[in-house]
């Protein structure tokens, strides 16, 4: 009898100390999915997870399984490990440094794009380096609707095509410009070309467009 108490004593604990990390699963996708804009039913779509599942998610009355988190948090282009992991303290300050080739997101002979923007955060606006090659070019298909792009050239001179529209920059200049149409920035010198690029997403494109 004592051994049967001492299971059970042992198993409510275990509800208990679960209690918390189902709270904060719940807690992060209503936040993530408010702070994104979408619907349940948008975020349904995306994840592959139903509506009312989503639903009794974030309410906090069922605990998601493994299969369901991954998939929502697949949706919010995370890990299953960002989703469901406690925050811990971490430093106020977080630096990129130049060697980390985790943050080179293209390498080849015509250019070279490393994000500056944190790898982990959700976010609406993205900060890249771009640098191109004499004669290189970055040709972009349109961006979700309502994106838009900032460009400013730290070397050398680049001809931007948004839309049915171009424009020729050199150092020091900088341009905003539709990227939910197909554009292109394509260098124009004889040396190379390095710009610095901001996306920026959503809601944010919208209000400030």
């Amino acid at each position: 009898m004592k051994r049967k108490q001492a299971k059970t004593a042992q198993a409510g604990s275990l509800s208990h100390a679960a209690e918390p990390l189902q709270q904060l699963v719940c807690d992060r996708v209503k936040g993530m999915r408010r702070d994104k804009g979408w619907t349940l039913e948008q975020l349904a779509s995306l994840s592959g997870v139903s509506r009312s599942m989503l639903s009794q998610i974030e309410r906090g009355a069922a605990n998601p399984t493994l299969g369901v988190a991954y998939r929502i948090a697949q949706a919010f282009g995370l890990s299953l490990g960002d989703l469901v992991d406690a925050p811990a303290s971490a430093p106020k300050i977080e630096v990129i440094r130049h060697s980390d080739r985790d943050f080179l997101f293209r390498d080849d002979p015509q250019c070279r794009i490393r994000t500056l923007s944190p790898l982990h955060l959700e976010k609406d606006v993205e900060f890249y380096e771009l640098t191109l090659k004499p004669a290189g070019a970055l040709v972009s298909s349109p961006h979700y609707e309502g994106t838009r792009e900032f460009l400013t050239i730290e070397e050398g001179s680049v001809r931007l095509t948004s839309g049915d529209e171009t424009r020729d920059l050199s150092k020091g200049d900088s341009a905003h410009y539709p990227a939910d149409v197909p554009h292109k920035i394509e260098n124009i010198g004889k040396g190379r070309a390095v710009a610095f690029l901001v996306d920026i997403y959503g809601r944010l494109a919208t209000r400030r467009g």
